[in-house]
């Protein structure tokens, strides 16, 4: 499973990088506002900031709405760097430009998945990455892993070289769940990952060992 964090975030997606098992990076335009970026200028050079710091896929989200709108937008980012997959969403024109982009070789990911017809849609246009928002389902009283698990299911049946990208991500057990059914990539917070690391039983083991080690070093 890949790893991507949800982010606008400079700061979060070093700290990351660094623990060593980050392979992506999703943004949205709630995401760049959340961090004050705003204005087409500053929102490319956020995107190209990014790039920088990760080796791997970096989705940023076009605006637009109408197939034109997309297609322009799209096509700009796709030139800010080889690493940009073009973020486009789950309507009419989005299946079309994906179909459009996947023919000129424009990677995408097809997000505000929340049907597996959707999900059938968006691979059949080409897309590179679906998005189902696990998260955002669950809150509607909707099992957000079971609609990740048809989506993977439903792939393997045709042969579909979309990745399932489970995104909405909101704590360490939905990277398990999504995990276990067989998502390609999941896309969360900072906290989401880092929360992976943590057991109790980790730290009381470490305690011991710790005390152990002074106990013997000081006879």
């Amino acid at each position: 499973m890949k790893f991507f964090i949800d982010t606008a975030n400079l700061a979060e997606i070093r700290e990351a990088q660094d623990l060593g098992v980050l392979d992506g990076v999703t943004t949205n335009p709630s995401l760049m506002a959340k961090e004050g970026i705003t204005g087409k200028d500053n929102v490319m050079r956020h995107y190209k900031q990014i790039c920088d710091i990760v080796e791997g896929d970096v989705s940023a989200e076009v605006i637009g709405t109408t197939f034109d709108e997309m297609i322009s937008e799209g096509e700009e980012l796709a030139e800010l760097d080889e690493k940009i997959v073009v973020k486009v969403p789950m309507i009419k024109d989005g299946v079309k430009a994906i179909k459009y982009f996947s023919e000129k070789g424009i990677r995408t990911n097809c997000t505000l998945i929340f049907s597996a017809g959707q999900a059938l849609l968006a691979a059949k246009a080409g897309a590179t990455y679906v998005s189902p928002f696990v998260g955002r389902l669950d809150d509607v009283s909707t099992d957000g892993v079971a609609l990740i698990e048809q989506i993977v299911m439903i792939y393997r049946n045709y042969g579909y070289t979309t990745e399932v990208l489970a995104a909405s991500i909101r704590h360490p057990m939905h990277i398990i769940q999504c995990a276990e059914v067989g998502a390609d990539v999941m896309t969360g917070p900072l906290s989401a990952i880092t929360a992976l690391l943590n057991h109790p039983l980790t730290d009381i083991g470490l305690a011991k060992f710790l005390a152990d080690h002074k106990k013997a070093s000081s006879k």
